[in-house]
């Protein structure tokens, strides 16, 4: 098929040097730990906390000085900038490329809801439990695992609920993990696991704001009140950490609000179910798996369906434009025959099959817009 030449372009993540996969690289390297010389330029210490704020933009950031100042007194520090997230920007693609190093189309986790070629079944990669085995879907080597041979305690803070579960095993696993459900108990658990040995890496992960942003909105009064809480939150982090060590704070994707009446559904839009056998990745960053031999049907039928409102490509198509990094063999058929970007405020959904919950969602993420892929990368070093 020819390439399409599409009206504007699409922007990409900046693999190589300005994206999520490249940070734990970069701290790594700071802690000594052996592997390929680093993309991005961090500040050097011997005990580092990575917090990874979940639903945070750039744009978002910027936009709220106000709401957050401890964070954006960060801003202007050696190290501190923005970065990119990876595409689709969605959890668990995202955290799996912060914690491998690794680009999406190298370690397979290619969609929120991701079909597997070798039997078709669609998994949920957020759900709890697993559903497949994560460790086997993505045995690559993590940061972490990387960090504990070498000599670096490890200490991953989070919920409960999260040890050795799920996406967890997929791209986080490594060091151990501290159960810590309020903000005191992750305070205690840093201030703790940065003081162990002589190396100390602690990884703690604040999700609420990506929470509230789902149900209320990320341009809500509740998100704004939830941001100021994150921003404190980091703060009290950041006042736990003894002389000497960095702090790096980070983010899997941005977020925006998308209404209801702006929702393609498949299940009620013939001319975006026929020939289709499942649709998958994320309501504003879709796989759309064909029927054998249907794809370049489903495709012109996509493009003249959703018009200017998506980017809609080829399987092929979205590999050339870079969007999955090198993708390797195991990953290209777990993308969707056709990728269907949202360019403005838009999303599909399919109410055939689709949880409730998921379909009353207000906030959502996936696709490329800079409100969604531009993330901040922040750092600073305790006096």
């Amino acid at each position: 098929m020819t390439q399409r030449t599409l009206t504007q372009p699409i922007p990409v993540p900046a693999f190589g040097g300005g994206s999520l996969a490249d940070v734990l690289p970069a701290v790594l390297a700071g802690l000594a730990v052996p592997g390929d010389a680093p993309a991005l330029d961090l500040p050097l210490a011997s005990r580092v906390c990575v917090v990874l704020v979940d639903g945070l933009g750039w744009n978002a950031l910027r936009a709220r000085p106000d709401e957050a100042p401890f964070l954006t007194s960060l801003l202007g520090n050696t190290g501190s900038r923005s970065i990119t997230s990876v595409f689709p920007t969605t959890t668990p693609i995202a955290l799996t490329s912060f914690g491998t190093g690794l680009s999406p189309g190298e370690h397979g986790i290619v969609g929120l809801l991701l079909r597997l070629p070798e039997n078709g079944q669609v998994v949920d990669t957020l759900a709890l439990p697993a559903q497949v085995d994560m460790h086997a879907m993505q045995p690559r080597p993590t940061a972490f695992e990387r960090a504990v041979a070498a000599g670096v305690e490890v200490t991953r803070i989070g919920p409960k609920h999260f040890d050795g579960a799920g996406l967890s095993e997929a791209g986080l696993r490594g060091g151990s993990y501290a159960g810590a459900e309020s903000v005191g108990e992750r305070v205690d658990a840093t201030y703790d696991a940065v003081r162990r040995g002589e190396r100390a890496l602690a990884y703690v992960y604040l999700g609420t704001l990506d929470a509230t942003g789902h149900r209320r909105g990320c341009t809500s009064v509740a998100w704004s009140h939830e941001l100021t809480h994150i921003d404190r939150v980091v703060e009290q982090i950041a006042n736990a950490l003894p002389t000497g060590s960095a702090l790096v704070v980070t983010s899997d994707h941005g977020m925006v609000d998308v209404p209801f009446e702006n929702r393609w559904d498949v299940a009620n839009t013939p001319s975006l179910s026929d020939g289709v056998e499942v649709v998958a990745g994320d309501l504003r960053g879709v796989h759309v798996h064909a029927r054998p031999g249907a794809s370049a049907e489903v495709l012109a039928a996509w493009r003249t369906t959703l018009g200017a409102e998506f980017w809609v490509l080829s399987r092929d198509e979205a590999i050339e434009a870079g969007l999955y990094g090198p993708v390797l063999e195991h990953a290209y058929h777990r993308i969707g025959d056709v990728v269907a970007l949202a360019s403005d405020t838009s999303a599909v959904v399919d109410s055939r099959v689709m949880s409730p919950g998921l379909l009353a969602l207000v906030g959502l993420h996936g696709s490329v817009t800079g409100d969604e892929l531009i993330v901040p990368l922040l750092t600073s070093v305790t006096a």
